[in-house]
């Protein structure tokens, strides 16, 4: 009996330490998970960006390839477009001078009668006292002082001087110039020079107390004086300005050439 009671008590403590290893060892597994969570907590992330990071890399392997290559584009479309620019002024030169050849072809048509030299204007100086144009023929071309300069439109002016490439044109509309002219109506002549106060008219002076001046009638050289040859248009009459004595009287002429668009003109070779 004894020894049966011995057996009992033996089999109660070994029951109880087994459920003290159960319980042991179920703490050991949840303290596991408890920092297994943890770890998992804080490396995941870094891990999920590294791999985005990764992915994101490796789907856009070609992203510094097409950087260049848009480099390269832009630099081939910047070349092209430099050259667009360049033929485009190209063009516009030769339409430039086509549009002069056919001015030159016009001009030496009208005044057939003149041998005359073509040119065109490099500078201008229209201001109030000095009212003169450089043109781009001189004396390698032909041209001396004292040549009488025309546009289309009429008279432009005389050589002043001369180098060999260029040559100084003052136009009648400078205050020193003076031109001997006839209007259409009338066969005595007037003087007409240039004013401080305008580059678009002339003032026509020592008008003889006959003249019967109209208003729009057309005024042209005389062919007087020496330089200006007969004949070629001056201007317009745009007003006349009477006075209580009738012998200073004058009249406002318009000019025939637009000094301000000035470009093409033509150079009459003394005979």
């Amino acid at each position: 009996m004894y020894k049966n009671k011995k057996n009992g008590v033996w089999g109660i403590v070994i029951t109880i330490v087994c459920l003290i290893l159960i319980v042991i060892l179920s703490n050991k597994e949840s303290n596991i998970s408890f920092f297994e969570n943890i770890a998992n907590k804080l490396v995941m992330p870094v891990q999920n960006g590294l791999t985005y990071l990764k992915n994101k890399v490796s789907g856009n392997s070609t992203f510094f390839t097409d950087i260049s290559n848009l480099k390269t584009e832009n630099q081939n479309l910047k070349q092209k477009n430099s050259e667009l620019e360049q033929s485009l002024r190209e063009l516009e030169n030769i339409k430039s001078e086509n549009e002069t050849l056919k001015e030159y072809l016009g001009l030496t048509e009208k005044y057939g009668e003149y041998t005359t030299i073509p040119g065109y204007v490099i500078d201008k100086d229209i201001s109030n006292y000095s009212k003169t144009i450089i043109i781009n023929i001189g004396e390698d071309d032909g041209v001396e002082q004292n040549m009488t300069v025309i546009a289309d439109e009429g008279l432009v002016g005389h050589v002043v001087s001369v180098t060999k490439n260029t040559a100084k044109v003052r136009t009648i509309i400078d205050t020193s110039s003076s031109v001997s002219c006839l209007m259409s109506t009338d066969k005595n002549s007037v003087v007409c020079k240039g004013t401080l106060d305008s580059n678009t008219q002339l003032k026509a002076m020592y008008i003889a107390t006959e003249t019967d001046i109209i208003q729009g009638d057309s005024v042209d050289t005389s062919g007087l004086g020496g330089i200006y040859p007969k004949g070629i248009h001056v201007g317009t009459i745009k007003k006349i300005v009477t006075t209580k004595n009738i012998t200073d009287r004058y009249a406002i002429i318009d000019t025939a050439v637009d000094f301000t668009r000035l470009n093409t003109v033509l150079v009459i070779k003394n005979n």
